[in-house]
């Protein structure tokens, strides 16, 4: 009859003693991280940009600081962006400075969503070994509604038909090139540029 009476006391005492000593907080238990879900692939990890394409986008910024945009720095392949108004000056650099001396091709890409056109530039080097196999694109981006970029044929004389090409097919006039003109088109094509993408062909 005793160790029953007694029963309640243990039980009371044993809840006083938890109310009167909670746990801290490091001491509460730690939640197990959630597992990926079976099948998903595992996160992706940027990689290391390589050495030698990291030193020359570093030589880049070094000369122009914060005015270009570095898109991305792969093996042989380095983009950077840069604002209209120092294309001239970034390309002259480029040539002189670091030895891309030639540009292979140009051309551009329209983005509706954003109301703008980007050209893009592909430079190469002859006369430098080391940057035989590397392309570095050189891009600016333009309005749409008024698609103007300072012309790069005189910093680089391989880009007048493609310059001529990207205006009449997207549209893009190039300021001091002396042949803004169609060699592609019908001279009486009276459409818009064919490359933009809001460009329909009729009946379709």
């Amino acid at each position: 009859m005793s160790a029953n009476n007694d029963e309640p006391k243990k039980m009371a005492a044993s809840s006083q003693k938890s109310t009167e000593n909670p746990p801290t907080p490091d001491k509460l238990p730690v939640p197990a991280a959630p597992k990926p879900a079976a099948g998903a692939p595992p996160p992706k990890k940027e990689p290391e940009a390589p050495p030698f394409e990291k030193g020359l986008v570093e030589e880049i910024k070094k000369k122009f600081g914060e005015s270009i945009k570095v898109i991305f720095v792969k093996p042989l392949r380095i983009k950077i962006q840069v604002e209209p108004r120092d294309i001239v000056e970034v390309a002259t650099f480029l040539r002189d400075s670091m030895g891309f001396d030639h540009a292979e091709s140009a051309g551009g890409t329209d983005y509706p969503k954003e109301n703008q056109i980007e050209v893009i530039y592909h430079l190469g080097s002859y006369t430098r070994e080391d940057l035989g196999a590397h392309i570095l694109s050189l891009t600016a981006r333009t309005s749409r509604d008024d698609a103007r970029l300072p012309t790069l044929i005189n910093v680089y004389k391989s880009v007048e038909y493609h310059e001529r090409e990207t205006f009449e097919m997207l549209g893009v006039y190039f300021e001091g090139h002396p042949r803004n003109e169609r060699f592609l088109l019908p001279e009486d094509w009276a459409d818009i540029p064919p490359l933009r993408k809001d460009f329909r062909i009729k009946g379709r």
